[in-house]
């Protein structure tokens, strides 16, 4: 089995995941994966991440331009901006989840940090997790607001919208998206309840242990 018919494989079987487990829902989200020569597979426009063929998922150049399969998603600016920003950036992951949507819009939210250090996995996956502004779906500028953070920053929210998170590889990269929306579902359970966070002296072991994005 060659990459490339590996990788088409395993997006469109963690994209059956997500969609199943209510990550994402109709037409929304999309998944990309960067081959070891430069080009990027990325699932299509319009396509439900329940149903993915990956014989249909969009192949693009090291350019962002279509070699071969159905156009690709519209958000293709924003994964691009990761990859040219991230170094040793494999995959990148943008879903509408439910708990990181509302955790978007509410007015407490810090927007340069929008989890509180609830638990260490937390840190350790995402790091700070930066708010954006909100954009047009499709706008470009998203991606130019991702490379204005000059790649320090593996995961972002964008405000009335959804996550993105970015790892070294596809499975990374789930994961990483997975650590978020659980983190964001803690972060509203907790609010007004005073959680016992963790401490300063806890942060530094796990970012100089982990090199997280602190």
């Amino acid at each position: 089995m060659t990459e490339e018919t590996r990788i088409r494989d395993d997006i469109a079987r963690w994209a059956k995941s997500i969609f199943e487990r209510g990550l994402t829902n109709g037409s929304s989200g999309n998944i990309s994966a960067r081959l070891s020569d430069g080009r990027v597979l990325v699932t299509p426009t319009g396509a439900s991440m329940g149903f993915i063929d990956p014989a249909r998922i969009s192949l693009l150049d090291a350019s962002g331009r279509l070699i071969s399969g159905d156009p690709p998603t519209k958000e293709v600016p924003l994964h691009s901006a990761f990859y040219d920003t991230r170094h040793g950036a494999g995959a990148v992951v943008h879903l509408h989840s439910c708990y990181s949507v509302v955790l978007s819009v509410l007015p407490e939210t810090d927007p340069e940090n929008v989890l509180p250090p609830i638990t260490a996995y937390s840190v350790m996956k995402l790091g700070r997790v930066k708010l954006l502004p909100y954009f047009m779906p499709g706008d470009p500028a998203m991606g130019d607001a991702v490379r204005g953070l000059l790649g320090k920053r593996s995961a972002v929210l964008l405000a009335n919208h959804g996550p993105v998170v970015c790892g070294k590889d596809l499975d990374a990269a789930v994961y990483a998206m997975e650590e978020l929306e659980e983190a964001a579902k803690l972060t509203l359970l907790c609010r007004g309840l005073s959680p016992h966070l963790l401490t300063e002296a806890q942060l530094g072991g796990l970012v100089k242990t982990f090199d997280v994005d602190w």
